[in-house]
C-alpha cells in the first residue's frame, strides 16, 4: 500500500488518483475516438480491478460499465473521478465531486488557461477544488495511466503494457501518449498528464511518486519551472528515497519557451536557474524525450550506479563502435582510462590477435556469441582498479536468424553477475533494441540503454554523486515566500530608492542625496563637496542615458545649479516623482554592476 503524503498545505493526498479502488467516468460514452469512450475502453482492457461507473444520463452501459445519470447517483464517493466533457461545465462537476468526498479528480478537458477564453473558467475549477481540498490533475492533459493499479485513465487507447519501476510525468500529453506506446522496453510504473497544472504541478507529483511503493525513477519533462520551493523539496525526498530523477525543460530558447506559453500557459522561467537545481539534486538532465526516457530507464537499475570511483570501460566487437563510443564520452566529459597493465596481461591469451586490448576493448566478432569467453571479459575488465562502470555494446536485430544472439544476452547477464563495477548494456543503434532482452537484462540489474550517445550520457548520470538533502532543503527554504514581501504586481524603484535600500543593507554607495530643484541641488552639493554628479530620476525613467538624464564632473555651485535647470527641463516620458539626485563623484573605487532578479526556482 502506497505511503499517504500530504504535497502541500493547501492540497489534500493525492494517492487515491495514483492507487485507485473505484473510478467514474463524467462523459462516459460508445463513441468511437472521444475521450470518454477511451478511458472506459482503457479500464476494460486493463481488467481494473474496483468497481466503475460511467456518468452519462443518456446511456446505460459503456464498454460493460453501468452508468449513472450523474455523480450524486453514485452508491458511495468513488477515489477518482475522471472528467472528459466541454469545459464550461467542468468546475460545476468538479465542485460536486469535492462535496461528495471522492479522493480526487482528472480533468481531460481542455479549453482553460492555456486560451484566454478559458481562463476564467480555470480560475472557477481552482476554485472549486479549493473548496473540498480536492486533489486535481490537469486539465488539458491526457490523464493518468497508474499502470501498477491497472488504472489507466487516459484519454488515449492504450493496452498490453507491463507495469515496472519507471514513472514519468510531463506537462505534454503527447510526450506521455509517445512513451506508453514506443517499443522500447520501458515498463511504466505510473504515467501523469499534468496539462495546465491547475491544482496539483509536477513537483507535487513528484513528492507523491517519490513514497509511492514500486517506483524506482521518475522522468519529468517540463514547459514551466514551477514553484522552487516544493521542487527542492520534492527532490530533496527523492534523494532522501533513493529514487532516482530524470529530466527535460523545454523553453531554453526564445521559441522553445514562446512554444510552452502557446501549449498550457506556461512560463519558462530562468533556464540556467532551474538548470542549477537539478544539479545540485544529483538529477539526469536530458536534451530531448528520448535521451530523457532513456535516462528515466537507467536511473531505475539500482545497481547499474558505481560502486566505487573509477572511470568508463566499453565492451564491444566493432572498431568503429569503439571509436564512437571515446568521442562521446569526451565530449560528455566521462573519463575513459586506459586498462592496467595487469588486466590487459590477463585478457590478451583470452583474446584473438586482431583484438585491441584497450579502452574501449574491441574483441572482435571473432569470439562472438561464446557466452562464457563474455562473461570472462566483462570480470575481468570491471576488476580493473581504474574502473568503475562496464558499457557492454550488443546490438539485438529484429530479425535475428541464429542462437548467437541470445549467447551474447546469456554472457552479458553472467558477466554482470560476476562483475565487480556495475555495469550497463546498449544498442548502438536505438532501433535494435529488443524488449525481451530488455526485461530480461532489467531482472538481472543491468539497464539496456537504446543508443550508444545514450548509454555514454547514462552512465555519466549514474556516475554523478546523489544530491544532498539537507543542502536541498536549504534551498527550498530560502526559496519560500517571506513573510512580508509584496504581494500582487511589482513596481521599479527609482535610483535614490533603490541605492537607500542597498545603503540599509550595508552595501557602500555614493554620498548623495535628492531634490527637488535646482538651488536645492546647489545646496546639496556645497554640503557633500565636490566635484559631483546630477541626475534625474524617476520610477518611470529607467535608462537616462536615452534621455540624457544626467551630468557629470560638476565642480562648482553654479554649475549644478544650470545642469539641474537643464535635467529639470528634459521630458522624462511622462515619469511621475520626477527629483535630483546629487552624488559625490568617487575616486579610487572598483565599480561593480550587478543585474539580479528574483527567480521562482
Amino acid at each position: 500500500m502506497a505511503t499517504v503524503v500530504t504535497v502541500n498545505a493547501q492540497t489534500a493526498d493525492p494517492s487515491p488518483l495514483l492507487a485507485p479502488r473505484s473510478i467514474a467516468v463524467v462523459g462516459a460514452t460508445d463513441r468511437p475516438g472521444s475521450y470518454g469512450e477511451l478511458v472506459c475502453g482503457n479500464l476494460r482492457r486493463a481488467e481494473f480491478p474496483g468497481p466503475v461507473w460511467g456518468i452519462n444520463p443518456r446511456r446505460d452501459r459503456v464498454h460493460g460499465f453501468p452508468c449513472l445519470p450523474s455523480l450524486a447517483d453514485l452508491p458511495e464517493p468513488v477515489d477518482a473521478v475522471v472528467i472528459a466533457i466541454p469545459a464550461a461545465m467542468v468546475p460545476e462537476v468538479v465542485d460536486a465531486a469535492g462535496a461528495l468526498g471522492c479522493g480526487g479528480a482528472i480533468v481531460i478537458s481542455a479549453g482553460f488557461g492555456e486560451v484566454a477564453a478559458g481562463r476564467r473558467l480555470e480560475a472557477e475549477l481552482i476554485d472549486a477544488a479549493a473548496r473540498h481540498n480536492l486533489p486535481l490533475c490537469g486539465p488539458n492533459g491526457n490523464g493518468i495511466a497508474a499502470l501498477h493499479a491497472r488504472a489507466p485513465m487516459w484519454g488515449d487507447a492504450i493496452g498490453g503494457q507491463i507495469p515496472g519501476h519507471v514513472a514519468l510525468i510531463t506537462q505534454s500529453g503527447n510526450v506521455g501518449v509517445n512513451a506508453l506506446g514506443a517499443a522500447r522496453g520501458i515498463d511504466f510504473h505510473t504515467v501523469i498528464s499534468t496539462g495546465n497544472q491547475a491544482v496539483l504541478d509536477a513537483s507535487d507529483w513528484l513528492e507523491a511518486l517519490a513514497v509511492a511503493d514500486g517506483v524506482r525513477s521518475v522522468g519529468l519533462f517540463l514547459e514551466a519551472a514551477g514553484d522552487g520551493e516544493k521542487l527542492a523539496s520534492a527532490l530533496a525526498l527523492c534523494v532522501e528515497r533513493g529514487v532516482g530523477v530524470a529530466i527535460q525543460k523545454v523553453g531554453s530558447s526564445p521559441a522553445g519557451a514562446r512554444a510552452a506559453a502557446a501549449h498550457t500557459g506556461s512560463l519558462a522561467g530562468d533556464f540556467r536557474v532551474f538548470r542549477a537545481l537539478v544539479e545540485e539534486a544529483g538529477a539526469a538532465w536530458a536534451e530531448e524525450p528520448h535521451e530523457l526516457l532513456e535516462l528515466a530507464r537507467a536511473m531505475a537499475a539500482p545497481k547499474a550506479r558505481p560502486r566505487q570511483e573509477g572511470g568508463l570501460a566499453v565492451l564491444t566487437c566493432s572498431g568503429g563502435d569503439s571509436g564512437s563510443a571515446a568521442d562521446i564520452a569526451a565530449s560528455v566529459g566521462i573519463e575513459m582510462p586506459a586498462l592496467a597493465p595487469e588486466t590487459q596481461r590477463l585478457l590478451k591469451p583470452l583474446l584473438p590477435s586482431a583484438a585491441t586490448v584497450d579502452n574501449p576493448l574491441d574483441y572482435t566478432s571473432m569470439i562472438w556469441g561464446d557466452t562464457e569467453l563474455l562473461a570472462e571479459l566483462s570480470r575481468i575488465v570491471s576488476d580493473d582498479p581504474g574502473i568503475a562502470q562496464v558499457l557492454l555494446l550488443f546490438d539485438y536485430p529484429n530479425r535475428a536468424l541464429d542462437a548467437s544472439w541470445d549467447a551474447v544476452l546469456a554472457g552479458i547477464i553472467a558477466g554482470a553477475a560476476r562483475a565487480s563495477s556495475a555495469v550497463i548494456a546498449a544498442a548502438t543503434l536505438p532501433d535494435l533494441i529488443n524488449e525481451e532482452a530488455v526485461r530480461e537484462l532489467a531482472d538481472h540489474g543491468v539497464p539496456f540503454i537504446a543508443g550508444l550517445g545514450e548509454a555514454v550520457r547514462a552512465a555519466k548520470a549514474l556516475a554523478r554523486p546523489p544530491g544532498d538533502a539537507a543542502r536541498l532543503r536549504e534551498i527550498a527554504a530560502a526559496a519560500a515566500p517571506r513573510p512580508g514581501s509584496p504581494a500582487g504586481d511589482s513596481e521599479w524603484l527609482d535610483e535614490a530608492e533603490a541605492k537607500a535600500l542597498l545603503a540599509a543593507a550595508g552595501v557602500a554607495v555614493p554620498e548623495g542625496r535628492t531634490a527637488t530643484d535646482a538651488a536645492g541641488a546647489a545646496s546639496v552639493a556645497e554640503a557633500i563637496g565636490f566635484p559631483v554628479a546630477v541626475k534625474l530620476v524617476a520610477r518611470g525613467l529607467l535608462h537616462k542615458s536615452e534621455v540624457a538624464a544626467l551630468r557629470l564632473g560638476l565642480e562648482t555651485g553654479e554649475q549644478v545649479r544650470a545642469a539641474a535647470t537643464e535635467l529639470l527641463a528634459l521630458d522624462a516620458t511622462g515619469a511621475e516623482g520626477v527629483r535630483l539626485l546629487v552624488e559625490r563623484m568617487a575616486e579610487g573605487e572598483a565599480e561593480l554592476v550587478v543585474a539580479a532578479h528574483r527567480d521562482g526556482v
